[in-house]
């Protein structure tokens, strides 16, 4: 281990999602190798964000958050996000509170377009020498190192952009992301997937001198059952508790349970698990009587869980979709928004949906699974594999993405498929058939047990610590200031023409609603709300709906 440092994280929003798991893990590993971390954000509601960013585990300040809002009237939401963080970065450096941390490096994830402020206002620290320990200064004009975490390019996750209106809007912020990024010491991504959409989505920043693309993976809690009472939900919603679950009690006994675990997008195509299911149940009638009996034996079931909030439409609606397409198959389904009401379920039905699970339920679900039907395809890197590895789960996942790295040979720790249904149909009837004989269960075992080795070996938190320490020994803040000034000017002034561009924008929206009684215009109380807002008096509910959301 190298000296010690102070490490300053700058993230948007810390409330629940993969991107906040993945700094809290982060922010929590290097803190256990006893660098000092401080976590500073615009938005952190105690109510709804993970253990360690509320319990004192972490070092955790909101700054930034008094004057902009997270959106205005619901739209320019990036444009606020990136306005958030420039104040975030004047407010802690203004008040010397940047300076007074002394620090020897920053983790910044998701918004990169405050990266030019920062290494301009930063150009003039000193990092501490090694083994002064804080006491006295280097000689060497060297300022603290900047480190971006890019979860997937920006520009590639916005969607609505079928308007030419919209596209032309997004224009400067997807430039933004590229050029400023630039302006990172060192960049990390999730995987070796999202490395290569990277590589060809911006090749010059790729193809940076002296600036490699590094590969940090997320990581998973490998003390499992160690008494860990993270319980909030998967999804945004984050208030349903239904009590504790023994994780290592089998829930049902007498099944075969595949499990999906997914939020209700259309993007993680949870459909292909349905569709699978239905054609291994209508093969089992028209197979040889051994694979027959084996599937009749067994009393299969799927249950499809994951994050589901009932004010997002797409959630909704998804769901709904699902039930349809479990009808038109001939499958019994129901839905249990409680796992005691999941648990009286007759035992005729085949599909269970048990939205917006805690993480307690999720893993006495994994615990009770057979497989894992794992139906993303192109997913950045894919936690919920390496959830069920731990538990020693088998994994069925598509043949794309992150599971690519994740789980590793046929029949190793779980196979890889195209998305066929009648493919993933095949895979299914092994595991029936294996689950049928000594041989198999042994089998399946193993395959369990080499599972839990090689998450707990490549993708433990221990394991991340050890690669952002490495990552951070090898940056180096050299003191450039070609083209800052000039840059930095160039960008503020872009973002205050913009910010008075939207407010027009809505000045005129108000004029039109007056004479033209257009609907769905801004009321006068959601312009005296506005104004409030950017005066500094806090962003009401929309604050608490977290600043990020992307438009």
């Amino acid at each position: 281990m190298g000296r010690k440092k102070t490490i300053v994280f700058l993230h948007p929003d810390l409330g629940i999602g993969g991107a906040e798991r993945l700094v809290v893990d982060a922010a929590v590993s290097l803190q256990e190798r006893e660098h000092k971390v401080v976590v500073f954000t615009s938005h952190r509601d105690p109510a709804h964000c993970f253990e360690e960013a509320r319990d004192g585990t972490l070092d955790v300040r909101v700054r930034g958050n008094t004057v902009f809002p997270p959106s205005i009237l619901g739209r320019f939401a990036i444009f606020c996000a990136i306005a958030r963080q420039i104040h975030l970065i004047l407010s802690i450096w203004m008040t010397g509170e940047l300076r007074g941390l002394r620090p020897t490096d920053f983790f910044v994830d998701q918004l990169s377009a405050g990266l030019p402020l920062l290494r301009r206002v930063i150009n003039g620290f000193e990092v501490p020498a090694e083994g002064s320990e804080g006491k006295t200064l280097a000689p060497t004009p060297a300022r603290p190192s900047i480190f971006f975490y890019c979860h997937f390019p920006d520009l590639l996750l916005t969607r609505g952009r079928e308007s030419l209106v919209k596209r032309l809007y997004r224009i400067p912020f997807d430039t933004l992301e590229e050029w400023s990024m630039g302006f990172a010491d060192g960049i990390a991504v999730n995987s070796e997937f999202t490395k290569g959409i990277v590589t060809r989505t911006w090749p010059r920043l790729a193809g940076r001198e002296k600036k490699q693309l590094d590969v940090v993976y997320p990581c998973v809690d490998t003390n499992v059952g160690d008494g860990d009472d993270d319980d909030d939900d998967d999804d945004d919603d984050g208030t349903n508790k239904r009590g504790h679950v023994d994780e290592e009690v089998s829930l049902w006994e007498n099944k075969t349970v595949f499990l999906s675990i997914n939020r209700f997008e259309r993007k993680k195509d949870v459909g292909l698990a349905i569709k699978a299911f239905g054609k291994l149940l209508g093969a089992g009638k028209d197979a040889k009587a051994a694979t027959a009996a084996a599937i009749e034996k067994s009393r299969l079931r799927l249950v499809i869980a994951g994050g589901h909030d009932s004010r997002v439409a797409e959630n909704v609606e998804y769901h709904h979709e699902l039930e349809t397409l479990a009808t038109s198959l001939g499958l019994s389904h129901a839905t249990a928004k409680t796992l005691p009401t999941a648990l009286r379920i007759p035992d005729e039905i085949q599909v269970i949906f048990l939205p917006s699970v805690p993480n307690k339920v999720k893993d006495a679900l994994l615990s009770s699974a057979a497989l894992l039907l794992y139906t993303p395809q192109n997913e950045h890197f894919g936690i919920v594999p390496l959830e069920a590895m731990l538990k020693r789960v088998p994994v069925l996942a598509t043949d794309s993405g992150g599971p690519r790295e994740t789980i590793s040979g046929e029949g190793e720790v779980g196979w890889r498929r195209e998305a066929d249904e009648g493919e993933w149909a095949k895979v299914l009837q092994t595991v029936v058939e294996s689950r049928s004989t000594e041989e198999g269960r042994t089998a399946l075992r193993e395959m369990g047990k080499r599972g839990k080795e090689r998450v707990k070996k490549r993708f433990g938190r221990e394991t991340m610590g050890e690669r952002f320490d490495g990552v951070f020994e090898e940056l180096g803040g050299d003191v450039r200031n070609e083209g800052m000034g000039a840059g930095l000017v160039l960008s503020i002034l872009g973002l205050l023409g913009l910010g008075l561009a939207s407010l027009a924008a809505l000045l005129r929206m108000k004029v039109m609603s007056s004479t033209s009684g257009i609907s769905g215009c801004p009321t006068t109380s959601d312009q005296d709300a506005m104004a409030q807002i950017l005066m500094g008096g806090g962003g009401g509910d929309d604050e608490k709906r977290g600043a990020y959301c992307r438009y």
